[in-house]
């Protein structure tokens, strides 16, 4: 059986195009442009390129666009102080601090500075006490548009048994909140966790979060994943068995052939070896697999929820 890929750029368009519409309309019946400013640290190149991307975006749906750019070595009060001023700034709706941080600057003390009310990341304890509670709030974007990936295959996901690999706080947490609120049955496995494989063959919809403060050297990731060698230094691998309805699997970045235990002739899409990917029913790969219009949706909410008349 060979797997459906899910293409994420055209899911992609579609929501940027709806969320552009909406935006035309608030700006016609409330004279209100949506403003999402995006704060990056450092010249990390893949943050970089996040921002420009986002940038590029946010401008094409009709947004209003903030960057600021600040070195690596910014002192922690700085940075504090310009979230202030962007939490106090009329035009901006939705604020976003590209992680990672650098090692001088202490990650949760600078989320925690945000307007929960514009903290399109999902990440304040506010939104995530909420999300966890099955209350309305704002919800980390690249779970959400996992769930709006895993929905355009089924419409539904009530019943289904799912296992999100990995638990970050920007994607593997909230994906298990946003399962459970789909009435899914969850599971989430990480780097301790045994028998990863008889727990994916079980499964109907699989997740691989490759997210963490270590994503470059994917310390945060199960010993399993790619067919690397455990402990015991025997090949296991991702996949479950062959009756599964369903594989999704997100990646942070394509591998070469043997690069971190990728077999000889495999290429590695979205986290998951191509020979690997016959077991599936649908993947999502990268970059086809990415959705990012959740992050342009999320500004919009929180403008929405916050200027917008009733």
């Amino acid at each position: 059986m060979t797997a459906r890929i899910i293409d994420g750029k055209v899911i992609a368009s579609e929501l940027r195009t709806r969320v552009a519409n909406e935006v035309a309309r608030v700006q016609r019946e409330h004279g209100i442009t949506p403003g999402l400013a995006v704060v990056l640290v450092g010249n990390d190149p893949a943050s970089e390129i996040y921002v420009r991307s986002k940038h590029k975006q946010t401008q094409a749906a009709g947004m209003a666009s903030f960057e600021h750019v600040l070195p690596a070595d910014v002192a922690l009060d700085d940075l504090l102080a310009l979230i202030g001023k962007l939490n106090r700034a009329s035009d901006v709706h939705g604020i976003l601090v590209q992680l990672p941080l650098p090692k001088s600057l202490h990650t949760e003390t600078v989320i925690n500075a945000i307007d929960p009310a514009k903290d399109v990341d999902g990440l304040h304890p506010n939104n995530a006490g909420r999300l966890a509670g099955g209350l309305a709030a704002l919800s980390p974007c690249t779970p959400l548009g996992c769930i709006i990936l895993t929905k355009s295959v089924h419409a539904s996901l009530e019943g289904m048994n799912a296992i999100v690999i990995g638990r970050s706080n920007l994607v593997g947490r909230p994906l298990v909140q946003l399962l459970l609120n789909e009435n899914a049955t969850v599971t989430i496995a990480h780097s301790r966790s045994r028998d990863l494989a008889q727990l994916c063959a079980r499964a109907d919809l699989v997740r691989l979060d490759q997210t963490g403060r270590h994503r470059d050297r994917c310390r945060h990731q199960p010993v399993a994943r790619r067919g690397r060698q455990d402990k015991t230094g025997r090949r296991r691998r991702l996949y479950g068995g062959s009756g599964s309805r369903r594989r999704d699997h997100a990646g942070a970045r394509r591998r070469r052939p043997n690069d971190r235990g990728v077999p000889a002739g495999q290429h590695a899409a979205g986290g998951v070896c191509h020979s690997w990917i016959a077991q599936a029913g649908s993947v999502t790969t990268i970059p086809t697999g990415r959705v990012r219009g959740p992050k342009l949706s999320a500004s919009f909410r929180a403008c929405a929820k916050r200027r917008i008349p009733e």
